[in-house]
């Protein structure tokens, strides 16, 4: 069969079994983290239009109203490493310890250098605008913002996102967004994110790094 030919001998885009196409989960999971159109474009290399038309394609897949729907919808991708791990009993969540706080500098080329070079720091990777750093065990992110925020953002370590995401609803916890998978390293490890706000309506996050079947 000729690639791109469906079985009737029809062109068109081959089959998924899933819910989104790989390119409509790429941006699902951008606008789950609160990326604007154009910042998932940039991020993307893609242009704005072809964010909005993915967005729309899966809001009526998924049978969602808007934008501020899909950033709470729970769904996970059938073939992610998250979907084929036995899922943890919801009472049963423990958080922490803290996997990571993140804070925000006007200068991230800058910011790299000096935590890398006079704190001492191990790097760990960086990205378009961040950068990571160990520090004996937890993760320090460092992010480029035009304003620099006044809170830091703690990152609870949790074993299942979902299960914790379930439970924490159930204590009254009020989520920004949904779990969503917001980067794959080389060896397939996912890294899994959801933003809280505590009583007070300061930030904070749960995040767990699922690894690939053996």
């Amino acid at each position: 069969m000729v690639r791109g030919m469906t079985a009737g001998g029809r062109r068109g885009r081959p089959p998924f079994d899933d819910a989104l196409t790989p390119g409509e989960w790429r941006i699902v999971e951008a606008v789950r983290h609160g990326l604007t159109g154009r910042q998932i474009a940039a991020a993307q290399g893609v242009t704005p239009d072809a964010v909005k038309y993915h967005v729309t394609n899966a809001l009526q897949k998924l049978g969602l109203p808007n934008r501020k729907a899909l950033r709470q919808w729970t769904g996970v991708a059938r073939h992610s490493a998250l979907n084929r791990m036995e899922p943890a009993m919801p009472d049963s969540i423990e958080m922490g310890p803290i996997a990571q706080i993140a804070r925000t500098v006007s200068d991230i080329e800058a910011a790299r250098a000096w935590y890398r070079d006079v704190l001492g720091l191990t790097h760990l990777y960086s990205f378009e605008g961040m950068a990571f750093f160990d520090c004996g065990g937890l993760r320090l992110y460092l992010s480029q913002a035009n304003a620099i925020a006044a809170e830091s953002i703690l990152y609870f370590r949790v074993a299942d996102i979902r299960a914790a995401h379930v439970q924490l609803q159930a204590r009254g916890a009020v989520f920004v967004n949904a779990p969503h998978m917001i980067h794959r390293h080389p060896d397939g490890t996912e890294e899994w994110l959801a933003f809280l706000n505590d009583n007070e309506g300061r930030p904070l996050a749960i995040s767990a790094q699922v690894k690939p079947p053996a």
